[in-house]
């Protein structure tokens, strides 16, 4: 019998939180830095406010002509959704699915719900199966144009 994967076995860890006082532009510099497209918000207890993606950046700040100095981080924090690090794999998978996201924080509850890494499509395509990686690309994609 296979060992089922959890949340933590596909997940990329030493993920980096903007503080959510930071600005945008803050954010906007960390992530060409580390050559990600999203980053976790994190508040002044550490704990997951939110996400913050490059696009949100652009669409919301740069597009209304707002100076992204400005701007706080953690006010374009919203409704995050997250995982367990010890959930199955398929729990994340379905998680991501059924809320049409492309990338999961994982949350160790064990170790004081701090963020331990996040799952991304790129997690999904290395360690999920062919016709897994399908179903989320149809649940996922065709349910955002539709």
């Amino acid at each position: 019998m296979t060992k089922q994967l959890k949340a933590r076995d596909i997940m990329s860890s030493g993920v980096q939180c903007i503080g959510a006082h930071q600005s945008l532009f803050d954010a906007s510099k960390m992530m060409r830095d580390l050559n990600v497209g999203c980053l976790p918000i994190c508040g002044d207890d550490n704990k997951l406010a939110g996400l913050i993606t490059d696009r949100d950046i652009v669409v919301m700040c740069c597009a209304e002509d707002i100076d992204p100095g400005t701007v706080q981080a953690g006010s374009l924090a919203g409704h995050v959704h997250w995982i367990d690090a010890d959930a199955d794999a398929s729990e994340a998978l379905e998680t991501m699915e059924t809320h049409q996201i492309k990338r999961l924080p994982v949350i160790d509850v064990q170790q004081g719900h701090s963020l331990v890494g996040m799952i991304t499509e790129a997690n999904l395509a290395k360690n999920l199966s062919d016709a897994q990686i399908a179903e989320f690309a149809t649940r996922v994609y065709a349910a955002a144009d539709g």
